[in-house]
């Protein structure tokens, strides 16, 4: 642990206990406490203190590092809240804390990564960092040429403009469509600013990570080219202090 401590977001996160925005979400209810006091959100954690959450005392650990992918189904949430009945985590039923990699829409299947390491959360996620996400798309009706056009350059939602985007016509009404940005049910806001209901959707890849033939409710390790390659993609991106 550094000399001076480490800010208390980074000591929950690096414990493998959340991501690193999950731990600052913690902090601003209060449920985090160093020395049994309330935390502040830039306060550092020493050596010498001992931290709660949700009154469960944690150690700064060096944890195995997990990475992992599930092919999710529809109907499942990607959230860490246990009061949720459809949350991932009771989905899984796997044997040690682990989180998703950002979310995927509840009525929406595939790839979502999840993993135990709270640093590498915000690397991936950051829209800055431009990182790919890949979908397969299919509409109530079909496709039109223009419609490509449109989503590729981007639409007006959510107040703003969609950044430009790869779009793939597969068949009449089926495409792909290549994101790096996230925003609140993205794909589906887009398809409805230009009249078209998304009937299917899902992610099959997230940067070099491909859902491939994984079956629907099944998950895997990443395997050591995966993880190779990822640590290479994130090399230089940038994370929140």
């Amino acid at each position: 642990m550094e000399r001076q401590g480490i800010q208390i977001n980074k000591f929950v996160s690096s414990s493998g206990y959340c991501s690193r925005r999950e731990a600052d979400r913690l902090v601003e209810q209060g449920r985090v406490m160093i020395n049994d006091k309330v935390a502040k959100i830039t306060q550092l954690v020493k050596e010498t203190d001992s931290v709660s959450v949700d009154f469960e005392y944690i150690k700064k650990a060096k944890v195995k590092p997990v990475y992992m992918i599930l092919n999710k189904p529809a109907g499942i949430t990607c959230t860490t809240d246990l009061q949720d009945r459809s949350n991932i985590i009771s989905f899984l039923k796997y044997p040690k804390r682990i989180f998703p990699i950002g979310r995927l829409d509840k009525d929406s299947e595939g790839l979502i990564m999840l993993t135990n390491d709270g640093d590498i959360v915000n690397k991936i996620l950051r829209a800055e960092n431009h990182h790919e996400k890949e979908y397969l798309v299919i509409v109530n009706k079909s496709i039109s040429p223009e419609f490509i056009q449109k989503m590729s350059s981007g639409i007006e939602i959510l107040g703003t403009k969609t950044l430009p985007c790869k779009v793939k016509m597969l068949s009449s009404k089926k495409f792909t469509i290549i994101l790096q940005q996230g925003l609140n049910r993205q794909i589906r806001r887009m398809c409805e600013a230009l009249g078209y209901d998304v009937m299917a959707l899902t992610r099959v890849r997230i940067m070099n990570v491909q859902l491939g033939n994984l079956a629907i409710g099944k998950w895997r390790y990443l395997n050591e080219k995966e993880i190779m390659e990822m640590e290479k993609l994130l090399q230089y991106s940038t994370k929140t202090k």
